[in-house]
């Protein structure tokens, strides 16, 4: 299978049924986070005073994944949705952030995966589960 045909079936895989941050949080940190390196898959929580009564984690607001040159973020948009940014990093410094579609950042996203998946064999692994493999 090449690199192309990778890069299309993990945005599809990314795009299936996923319609706010909470989805994306859970198949992030749940399908991929562990096979990722540490720190690249970063979840922001919104945890009201009942979800620390309970000892719960609270609402995922947002999902931060971070690879070598870019930043993709998405954050629960105020009225319902999910709004997506794109950061464009050089040597650790955000030289560029450009509001994208979140089929654009999961466009962006799959690039960086299929890229990953290229280098490393525990990230490689991560996505043939993402997949059904």
């Amino acid at each position: 299978m090449g690199a192309e045909l990778d890069f299309h079936l993990v945005a599809a895989a990314l795009r299936t049924d996923r319609a706010d941050v909470e989805s994306y949080q859970r198949v992030l940190s749940e399908t991929l986070g562990s096979a990722l390196p540490p720190g690249m898959v970063e979840i922001d929580r919104r945890r009201t005073f009942a979800d620390r009564v309970a000892g719960r984690t609270g609402q995922a607001v947002a999902v931060r994944v971070t690879t070598p040159d870019r930043v993709l973020v998405l954050t629960a948009a105020p009225h319902g949705g999910v709004a997506a940014e794109i950061h464009q990093v050089v040597r650790g410094v955000v030289i560029s952030r450009k509001e994208a579609t979140v089929d654009d950042w999961l466009a962006a996203l799959a690039r960086e995966l299929t890229a990953l998946a290229e280098k490393d064999a525990k990230a490689r692994d991560a996505l043939s589960r993402l997949l059904g493999d």
